[in-house]
């Protein structure tokens, strides 16, 4: 599945609050996808940190992109968990977020998802989730 496709995705599947966000698809590979979440100031909060809120829809919404790219299409599903862990703020620059199927089945789906500085590479938060497939 190319770029494309999993960018055309964000605007026909999510809600017009998470395409604010403005992710960019980056790269995709079989089992997982690279996004872009540019700095923002309506995303940030005191000091241009990265509010936690838009770093965990960031998050979601690639875990589902990440989905996509494993079953080669959308499938409908809804998130069951997710569990994120901030290890540093996010300042001055964009983020990139990698999302990666861990196991899919028939019914669920787990993904682990790691966010990092654009500029310099370091982790700034880690989130896994569960999908229910419907």
């Amino acid at each position: 599945m190319n770029n494309d496709i999993l960018q055309s995705a964000l605007a026909e599947y999510f809600a017009p609050w998470v395409q604010a966000l403005g992710l960019k698809v980056e790269a995709g590979a079989p089992e997982s996808v690279l996004l872009r979440l540019p700095q923002n100031e309506q995303l940030s909060r005191v000091g241009g940190m990265v509010c936690g809120q838009a770093m965990m829809a960031a998050a979601d919404s690639a875990m589902v992109l990440a989905l996509i790219q494993h079953f080669g299409e959308f499938r409908p599903c809804t998130t069951v968990q997710q569990s994120t862990s901030f290890l540093k703020p996010l300042s001055g620059q964009d983020a990139l977020i990698e999302a990666r199927v861990t196991r899919a089945g028939k019914a669920l789906a787990f993904g682990e998802i790691d966010i990092r500085g654009a500029v310099d590479g370091k982790s700034v938060c880690r989130t896994s989730t569960t999908y229910a497939l419907l």
